[in-house]
């Protein structure tokens, strides 16, 4: 399973893609997983040869986020 970024506001999940786009990161809106139990219902899923890169540019831009780990466990 790839990487999934989850977000407490739609605001923040379109924020991410955006950057993500502007350093050519890969990244896919997705409906949040269930069990990540988010506050918002959209995620961005990206490669893990992508997920250290696109972690530090969101929290260098002040951008909030979890990374969900998906085997039915909490986010962390």
């Amino acid at each position: 399973m790839n990487p999934v970024l989850v977000f407490d506001t739609t605001h923040h999940a379109l924020w991410a893609e955006e950057i993500a786009l502007e350093r050519g990161l890969a990244v896919q809106v997705i409906p949040a997983p269930p069990a990540a139990a988010a506050r918002c219902d959209l995620a961005l899923e990206t490669l893990p040869e992508d997920v250290e890169a696109l972690t530090a540019a969101l929290a260098a831009a002040g951008v909030a986020f979890r990374i969900y780990e998906g085997s039915g466990g909490p986010p962390q």
